[in-house]
């Protein structure tokens, strides 16, 4: 068995983009990769300064009857992949996801993540917070997350071409992150050893490795739509924005306070342009101020954000991959949605951007598809039957919308038969 973790560099943002879009540039490279074989002393190879993986270590990737382990193994593998290809392509072994279809990645087989056997045992899903639940001696460093920025990600962009920091420019910090590196794998080590008195059934392994066929397969995202739906959206904005500014006269009609500040003028006065408190206004408000609440809902509207998540995470064969998190879901052993996936906040200064899903705040309001609601965090509230209506499967208490405004609980709608609202027709 051997124990691995790696450090690496790309242009792309990973937590916007996912492991499989990371790899997917000629600017990624794997800059260290220390290993540990049958939980021997940690070697590690500085790939960036022209050493090369040992024969032997490579020929274990490349064997799906001999056991890798890592902490989100899922990163590792997808890596080397890309990695191995390249470099090392007699040692690079596709395996067929079905009948048509060759992976360009290594089969999953025969790794094991030791952040999987972490949540199996309903332990956190970060290696720094294993390693203090567990209460192990190597601990992560603290030091690795500045150098990664560091190292790992461009400081510049000169002529279309990312720079990054040269290790050799800068042997000190180098030499941390080799330690950082190692210490990785020895804390890895140490977790397994401990998770080791309980191991993950087989079947769940089987379960896992049909978790990474479908990752590895991804969905195919229509591209030609989503760049079209972004440059109607941008238009339309343009559009209304001018509109906007030419009947109030604000500078930024954009800004929740300047336009506060004109509805008062109109004898309009709010505290909130919140679509709830607008759409409020609009029953009683007369011209031009009707219009131009209406005009701030439209551009409130923020859908057009995931035909950009959808570009960030496609590959250059337009297929998002790693769209699932296995055995995620508050650890019930359910798939969910993947860590890093990016979710639109509204945060409390009144800001809407997006971010991964586990960076999300109690203080976030998060968009539920009608309007900016508050959340509980990571809840878990057990497992429940689901029905299904007018194509929407889901919980008999789900609500749903039969008309513009007016939502129900699925159950009703079912066995009173009203049809579910489709949104209105464009």
């Amino acid at each position: 068995m051997i124990t691995i973790d790696i450090e690496t560099k790309s242009d792309k943002d990973i937590s916007k983009c996912g492991v499989y879009a990371y790899t997917d540039t000629p600017y990624f490279d794997i800059l260290l990769f220390a290993y540990s074989i049958d939980g021997q002393s940690v070697q590690v190879v500085d790939t960036a300064n022209g050493e090369e993986i040992p024969e032997n270590v490579l020929a274990v990737l490349a064997d799906e009857n001999m056991i890798k382990r890592a902490f989100n193994c899922n990163f590792e593998r997808v890596c080397l992949s890309k990695y191995l290809r390249e470099n090392y392509p007699q040692y690079f072994q596709s395996y067929s996801i079905d009948v048509d279809t060759v992976s360009d990645f290594l089969n999953p087989k025969g790794w094991h993540c030791s952040m999987i056997h972490a949540r199996t045992l309903g332990l956190p899903s970060s290696l720094a917070e294993v390693g203090k639940v567990l209460g192990i001696e190597q601990q992560k460093m603290a030091e690795g997350k500045a150098l990664i920025k560091f190292f790992c990600v461009p400081y510049d962009t000169i002529g279309g071409v990312p720079q990054f920091h040269n290790p050799k420019d800068y042997p000190d910090k180098w030499e941390i992150f080799k330690a950082y590196n190692k210490r990785d794998v020895e804390a890895e080590l140490e977790i397994d050893r401990k998770l080791s008195r309980f191991p993950v059934p087989d079947f769940i392994w089987r379960e896992f490795y049909l978790d990474q066929e479908i990752n590895d397969r991804g969905i195919l995202v229509d591209m030609q739509l989503a760049d079209k739906a972004i440059c109607l959206d941008a238009e339309a904005k343009e559009e209304l924005t001018a509109e906007m500014k030419r009947l109030t006269g604000v500078e930024n009609p954009n800004s929740v306070y300047q336009l506060l500040d004109w509805l008062e003028t109109q004898g309009y006065k709010s505290d909130s342009l919140g679509k709830a408190q607008v759409q409020e206004l609009i029953k009683t408000a007369k011209e031009p101020v009707k219009s131009v609440l209406q005009m701030r809902l439209q551009l409130s509207k923020s859908s057009v954000k995931k035909y950009t998540a959808m570009k960030n995470t496609a590959c250059s064969d337009n297929r998002a991959r790693g769209m699932f998190s296995f055995y995620g879901a508050s650890r019930t052993g359910r798939f969910c949605i993947a860590e890093s996936t990016m979710v639109l906040i509204k945060d409390v200064n009144q800001n809407v951007y997006e971010k991964p899903i586990q960076d999300v705040l109690l203080t976030d309001l998060v968009f539920d598809g009608e309007d900016w609601v508050k959340h509980e965090g990571v809840v878990f509230s057990g497992e429940k039957e689901v029905i299904e209506w007018d194509e929407i499967i889901a919980t008999p208490e789900h609500q749903v919308f039969i008309d513009e405004y007016t939502k129900i609980p699925l159950i009703e709608a079912k066995e009173m038969k009203i049809p579910l609202w489709k949104g209105k027709n464009i």
